[in-house]
């Protein structure tokens, strides 16, 4: 999306200097851009009967980067005037140097408009907001007696960037990002356990505070609760393993995901790196990043360099295709950028990010999965997890899950962990679904310290031979 003004920023800084300035601290370099970020966010938070926090937030600033090879140069301020820029050109030179370097041509431009512009925050009155999240609390409580905790929350923010490029290229982008969450905590017999379930995305608050929205929410998050409330203890050893659609991307994203971003693979520290063109997955195995879908969390009409984001394969029937890249890394590697370059906020240097990370399915029905399956877990919640990157190895927690023996699903259990790495679970997928679906829109990712919002997707997943860690012998 294109833009001839400076707005919002026009009144802060006259755009013919700011140009000029970055015109001197990109001299030499073979990169460069001004971003200049203005957000706003609130979140509302009632618990326990009662609003818990109430925040506005709002922040503004650039960031001003000038990239030689593979060093860069980033100064950031939340002064925007033409002062701060001024010192931050000295900061960004440091890279630069006495170099000769060409700057590398501008990202090409994009018409496409993949959400509103609307404020979600000024979608719906304060008053509504809490009204809403009584109502949600009331409506958890009326659901089952042995609901005895409701957390409710809704966020909305927006976000308006501007990246200037040396070249005169502008390029600007309006974000809006909404969620509601619902959490419960059910009792019996002493023992308690809960559930959650949320979701939005770049939308209007208008449909997530529709009572058929929050009361599906709720109703989600209650089931999760009482399924867990009945749970038995998970099983150890290695097992075969099925993960069920949407949510359970979330393992993709983190064991194979990051090991598909062009800066691990180019530094060789990927478990995938070195693997381009081979078979890294079981036949049938293709795998996205798409920046494109339409309203989704993890969707971007430009990435934070200003290229137009897109649907990138990354592995093909099995073979590995594509990386996802920024602009410096895919220079370095003699490839195409594929709108991955991505930063938290302009305090944060962009790096290669996912958006929305899928896997395509299959022919197979998600019972034919399981039916499979002679003594395994059914995994179709997930909490959180740690993978390292260098050898795809990773540990994530169950929320919910299932005992499966000779292919009947049986009793709930808890405490489940799956152990393996992403390589080797690659190769061990032995069917996949005719379900895919995308998360509900609740997803971030955390990277070199720096949080994007980011989307994950899947069909039902049989794999063989996962390691399952749990409570019982």
């Amino acid at each position: 999306m294109t833009d001839t003004a400076f707005r919002p920023f026009d009144s802060l800084l006259d755009r013919d200097a700011a140009l000029s300035h970055l015109q001197e601290a990109t001299r030499g370099a073979d990169d460069g851009e001004l971003f200049l970020e203005r957000r706003r966010a609130e979140a509302l938070t009632f618990d326990d009967g009662r609003v818990k926090t109430a925040s506005y937030d709002a922040s503004e600033g650039f960031g001003l980067r000038a990239v030689r090879g593979e060093v860069t140069g980033y100064a950031h301020s939340s002064e925007v005037n033409d002062a701060a820029l001024k010192r931050a050109v000295e900061t960004a030179r440091l890279a630069v140097g006495d170099g000769g370097g060409s700057l590398s041509a501008a990202p090409a431009r994009t018409n496409r408009h993949l959400y509103t512009d609307d404020d979600p925050i000024a979608g719906a009155a304060f008053p509504v907001k809490l009204d809403t999240l009584r109502e949600i609390d009331a409506f958890a409580r009326d659901l089952d007696p042995r609901v005895v905790q409701v957390t409710a929350s809704i966020a909305a923010s927006l976000q308006e960037v501007v990246i200037l490029r040396p070249d005169g290229t502008q390029v600007a982008d309006i974000r809006p990002m909404t969620r509601v969450n619902v959490s419960v905590i059910v009792e019996q017999d002493g023992r308690r356990e809960n559930g959650s379930a949320g979701g939005g995305g770049r939308i209007g608050l208008d449909g997530l505070l529709m009572p058929a929205d929050w009361q599906a929410k709720t109703r989600e998050a209650l089931r999760i609760a009482l399924v867990n409330l009945s749970a038995e203890a998970a099983p150890a050893g290695v097992m075969d393993v099925v993960l069920g659609p949407g949510w359970p991307g979330i393992l993709l994203h983190e064991a194979i995901g990051h090991g598909l971003e062009g800066d691990f693979n180019r530094k060789g520290s990927s478990a995938f790196a070195g693997l381009m063109g081979q078979r890294i997955a079981a036949p049938g195995v293709t795998v996205l990043d798409d920046g494109t879908i339409p309203d989704r969390r993890g969707s971007l009409t430009i990435d934070d360099e200003g290229t137009p984001s897109a649907r990138n394969v990354l592995i093909e029937d099995g073979i590995l295709v594509g990386y996802m890249q920024d602009r410096q890394n895919a220079r370095l590697m003699g490839v195409e950028a594929t709108g991955n370059g991505r930063r938290e906020s302009y305090a944060h240097a962009p790096m290669p990010r996912m958006t929305n990370t899928y896997m395509l399915g299959g022919d197979a029905t998600p019972g034919d999965l399981v039916s499979e399956m002679k003594d395994g877990i059914y995994a179709v919640g997930f909490g959180g997890g740690q993978v390292d990157i260098t050898n795809g190895k990773f540990v994530f927690s169950c929320t919910e899950a299932y005992r499966v023996k000779d292919g009947q699903i049986g009793a709930p259990v808890k405490g489940a962990t799956l152990i393996g790495d992403g390589a080797t679970a690659l190769q061990q997928i032995r069917g996949l679904g005719n379900d895919m679906a995308l998360d509900p829109g609740m997803g971030n990712c955390g990277k070199q310290g720096q949080w994007v919002p980011v989307g994950v997707g899947q069909p039902t997943v049989l794999i063989g031979g996962l390691t399952v860690g749990g409570s019982a012998a």
